[in-house]
């Protein structure tokens, strides 16, 4: 896969996975600002849409190819496994940032694995896959980010989602702001101060 990695001080690491359209790069300035000393891995993903990297198909705009997304989601986080290897980081203390798609990915990750990140900041993510007996997820720090007027992803649906998570016993964590599907300075400035807060 497509990646960048940035190793840093700290023995945390950030995977970062962007949205639609985006690529490796676009979130490596909200990694620096959520944490400055943390190792990244920015991965880009290997689907295009009309030329726009995702990280897996969807039939049409909030309809999802479950078929790929699960096939996508296992192939990622072997991905991860082996990069932790590859670049000696600390597999127990990965953070994943996913914005939109790459926050759909990210939760199908958590929804099929126990121990797959130490916490994750989901922004604009939706719910990835239904009716799915989801691991115990105690030990799982959430943060999710959602906007009053997202036209992709409805409060009710990210309501469900929190739900479905804190049923598997994850702790979770929701800002909403007042606008649409977009990463916000407040809602990042919310991320940053949850981060804070971990206790890793």
């Amino acid at each position: 896969m497509q990646h960048i990695f940035k190793k840093n001080t700290s023995d945390i690491t950030l995977v970062l996975l962007h949205g639609t359209g985006g690529n490796e790069h676009e979130l490596l300035p909200i990694a620096k600002m959520i944490d400055p000393d943390a190792n990244v891995l920015s991965i880009r993903g290997q689907i295009l849409e009309n030329g726009m990297p995702r990280f897996f198909k969807r039939l049409k705009a909030g309809v999802f190819d479950e078929k790929d997304l699960i096939y996508r989601t296992h192939e990622l986080k072997r991905f991860i496994d082996e990069a932790s290897v590859t670049y000696s980081f600390d597999r127990d203390k990965v953070i994943v940032f996913g914005y939109s798609n790459g926050a759909n990915i990210a939760s199908s990750i958590l929804f099929h694995y126990k121990e797959a990140f130490r916490a994750a900041i989901l922004s604009h993510p939706m719910i990835p896959l239904k009716d799915i007996h989801l691991p115990d997820l105690a030990d799982l720090d959430i943060f999710i980010g959602a906007g009053s007027n997202d036209p992709l992803t409805t409060l009710d649906e990210t309501n469900q989602l929190k739900e479905i998570y804190e049923n598997a016993n994850a702790k979770v964590s929701m800002y909403l702001g007042n606008f649409g599907h977009s990463l916000s300075k407040d809602e990042l400035d919310e991320v940053i101060k949850w981060y804070k807060t971990l206790t890793l």
